[in-house]
């Protein structure tokens, strides 16, 4: 996690001396790394008005603990151990629609954001950005608004202006699950292993391969393997 996660300074505001101060806004942080989600637990309990109620890793934990807290804001990351943080959103949804979610994540925003947003995210923010502007988009979303940066949203405009007719290029052209097997792919792991952490059948997992072959132009499992296995390490630079 980048240095800029440490907690800023600042003098006392006095809001804890009135007495009168609201209840803090619950968040639960969903990701897979231990060290990301205590510097972001330190920076989110640092503040007056939010605390942290909750940390999972994977999908089970995070239904369980969001089910056992109710929180007011779930901060997802994207990869997470064993399962894709776009398919726990949808989870996540899917037992409270009204529950905000927020990606902080290390994936750029071209592949990933409008893929999040379609699963039910309100926000979408790097972990390359400052302790001020990730502050920012948490309390943003908090408050019922929608968070995206500049530049995604210049793109959203972009595709509303031309009917969103221009061909999506590379593993862009990849359907959500297709894009969760290849990433898992690239993560080292076999057929069966993906299929058994997605409650797959081997079959649907070829099946999913040949589509990604077909898209990407591959001619074989081997360059599958290789390419995949390229993307995830581009992916976590």
């Amino acid at each position: 996690m980048p240095a800029q996660f440490k907690p800023p300074q600042k003098p006392s505001t006095g809001i804890e001396k009135t007495g009168n101060r609201p209840p803090k806004k619950r968040v639960i942080i969903i990701d897979d790394h231990p060290l990301v989600r205590e510097r972001l637990a330190q920076l989110i309990n640092h503040e007056p008005d939010m605390e942290i109620c909750g940390e999972a890793e994977n999908a089970e934990e995070a239904l369980r603990i969001t089910r056992a807290t109710s929180p007011d804001l779930a901060i997802v990351d994207i990869s997470l151990k064993n399962s894709n943080g776009l398919e726990v959103i949808k989870a996540i949804k899917t037992h409270d629609e009204k529950l905000p979610v927020l990606v902080l994540t290390m994936h750029e925003e071209s592949l990933y954001a409008e893929r999040a947003m379609r699963a039910g995210a309100t926000g979408y923010i790097t972990k390359h950005q400052s302790v001020e502007e990730i502050l920012l988009a948490i309390r943003q979303v908090l408050g019922g608004k929608i968070y995206l940066s500049e530049q995604l949203t210049n793109a959203y405009l972009k595709s509303i202006s031309t009917g969103g007719r221009a061909p999506r290029p590379g593993v862009s052209a990849l359907t959500d699950r297709e894009l969760e097997v290849f990433s898992m792919i690239g993560r080292g792991l076999a057929k069966r292993d993906i299929a058994t952490a997605l409650e797959l059948g081997v079959a649907t997992v070829n099946t999913h391969c040949a589509r990604i072959k077909e898209k990407l132009n591959l001619r074989s499992g081997s360059e599958l393997q290789h390419l995949a296995f390229r993307w995830v390490r581009e992916q976590e630079r």
